[in-house]
Formats: structure tokens, C-alpha cells, sequence
């Protein structure tokens, strides 16, 4: 349930290229639209926890993330349940008081090379990222397999606070 990963800028299609050199193999192409709640009684971005609906070809998701840990790469509680409705999820959100916050829509194209999840991300608004994640290596390795496949800078922020502040910069800045 301890979810660890590492997020950089990326030119995707580079990093494609790559990982088909790595021989990665892609398992999946998918549009995401993740539905962000806030807590009627508490402020999820001061505890550093998230509420997410995430939406998937009709399927349902709904994701509790923990407080990250300290460090450049995410760490983090992650607990997911699949429900078979979203407009009654929306409604029991609504009725225990949770609002709506944002929406992070992305396509997703997810490889696996040996024990890493490696997503290649473009996401409406923010650009192209490039996310690896895995069970088994360590965060220096992740790191490493980032640098192999050509992304750039690391990315601490979650999508969800790089629309929020994107959101809340004013035009023409």
C-alpha cells in the first residue's frame, strides 16, 4: 500500500524511443480524468493528503494518499478501492461535505521494464512528464532509470499542485 516514485519533465517521444531500446513493454494506453476533493474539516494541502476519484474507460477509483515522506522521491500511503458508479460516489462525497477542487486530465501510456511501472504522461495543461514507479528498486535506482531514459528536471509536485498553482497565477505572468 506504500507507494514510491519519481516524476521528471520529459520529451516523450525521446523517452519512448528509449525504452523500446531498454525492451520495455507497453501494457497500456489510457485517458485518466482525476476528480481532487477537499475535506470539509481539514486542510489536505497543510496535512499533504489527497481524496481522488479517478475515471478510466467507466471505471472508478477512489484513492486516499497519505503525507509524503521526507525526500526527492515520493513516498507515500496509498490506499484504492474501485466503485461501480461514480455519480453515487459524487453524491456520498457531497453529502459528507467533501467539494470538488480540480481536475487533472491526462493520457497515460504505461510500460514495464523489468520490476518499474514507467508512465508516460501528457497532461492537459502542464505538459509532458515521464513517472516511474516500482515495488522492489530503490529510490536511487529510479532516479538512475530517469537520467537513462533522458528526462529532465525532477518534479516533487504532485499534478494536482502543479494545476492548482498553475490556477492561481494570473494571465499574462
Amino acid at each position: 500500500m506504500k507507494e514510491v516514485e519519481v516524476k521528471a519533465r520529459a520529451s516523450l517521444e525521446d523517452v519512448r524511443r528509449k525504452l523500446t531500446k531498454l525492451g520495455a513493454r507497453r501494457i497500456r494506453v489510457e485517458v485518466q480524468e482525476d476528480l481532487y476533493f477537499s475535506h470539509p474539516c481539514r486542510d489536505f494541502a497543510e496535512s499533504d493528503e489527497a481524496l481522488r476519484l479517478r475515471v478510466v474507460g467507466g471505471e472508478v477509483e477512489l484513492t486516499y494518499k497519505g503525507p509524503r515522506e521526507p525526500g526527492r522521491v515520493k513516498s507515500r500511503v496509498e490506499v484504492t478501492v474501485r466503485l461501480d458508479d461514480l455519480e453515487r460516489a459524487l453524491a456520498i462525497l457531497s453529502y459528507l461535505g467533501f467539494k470538488e477542487l480540480a481536475t487533472v486530465k491526462k493520457l497515460r501510456e504505461v510500460y514495464v521494464l523489468n520490476d518499474v511501472e514507467v508512465c508516460l504522461d501528457r497532461v492537459e495543461g502542464l505538459g509532458e512528464f515521464v513517472e516511474v514507479e516500482s515495488r522492489g528498486a530503490s529510490s536511487r535506482e529510479l532516479v538512475e532509470l530517469l537520467e537513462e531514459l533522458g528526462a529532465g528536471e525532477l518534479v516533487a509536485e504532485t499534478y494536482l499542485e502543479l494545476v492548482l498553482r498553475r490556477s492561481s497565477t494570473p494571465p499574462n505572468s
